[in-house]
């Protein structure tokens, strides 16, 4: 055998991080889409495939896990944790000490937080809110909306409990639900609930249509993971 010398090449900068539910078909190429070239890392954690406030709740047990199997060796700008319903029931604050437990990061978002944050960036008051899930699910991201002084006067839902239908809806559907629920509402924004839902497509035409701006789970959530990462981001619709 022969022993050869060599050199390590430069890092790339501070990665972010991701984590993804066991069930989630479409978070991870949305991510890529949004953030460009950045260095993105993902793991995942198990999930049910039918979703309630107690499958929801378990995740709690395993985010950390999770959170560990991402590089050791990465010193993380930012990490995301991509569940909507699941933050609003487990907790934001509870989710970002779960996820620090279990890797370095210098910060951690989900999509809650991001919408907050966007909502406040926009000027965005008064959602309406479309969601794929039940109204039990649903009811508790409403209520910490509304404790963050941003409210939800029109709900709807495809009133679909399991992921693996949920990630099926199409384009046609989400528009043409978008539009009823919009028709004579009182709104400054639009959003559309669950990372798994298929929604970067049709944040355009829906802005076009009804002149407010519409945002996703992620959208809100790759938009304020370069935020705080201080990376670059490839927004869509008004948000940038």
């Amino acid at each position: 055998m022969i022993d050869y010398s060599y050199t390590l090449a430069p890092n790339d900068g501070p990665p972010v991080g991701l984590i993804v539910l066991q069930t989630d078909e479409t978070i991870e190429r949305d991510m890529r889409r949004l953030l460009g070239d950045a260095p993105l890392y993902v793991t995942r954690v198990p999930s049910a495939p039918v979703v309630t406030s107690e499958t929801l709740q378990q995740m709690a047990n395993e985010i950390s896990g999770a959170a560990s199997l991402l590089p050791q060796a990465a010193e993380f700008s930012a990490i995301g944790y991509g569940c909507t319903s699941g933050t609003a029931q487990i907790g934001p604050n509870q989710i970002s000490d779960l996820v620090k437990a279990g890797t370095a990061t210098k910060g951690v978002t989900e999509p809650v937080s991001a919408l907050i944050a966007a909502c406040n960036h926009l000027g965005i008051k008064r959602l309406a809110f479309l969601s794929p899930y039940i109204a039990e699910v649903s009811g508790r991201l409403r209520n910490v909306l509304a404790d963050a002084d941003v409210q939800t006067p029109v709900f709807g839902s495809f009133a679909e409990e399991v992921e693996e239908k949920v990630v099926r809806i199409d384009g046609a559907s989400i528009i043409n639900a978008a539009r009823d629920l919009c028709a004579d509402a009182r709104v400054d924004g639009l959003f559309l609930s669950c990372t798994n839902l298929r929604t970067l497509d049709v944040i355009v035409p829906l802005e076009a249509e009804l002149d407010i701006p519409v945002l996703s789970s992620n959208l809100v959530l790759g938009w304020h993971m370069a935020q705080l990462a201080g990376i670059s981001f490839s927004g869509l619709g008004r948000l940038r």
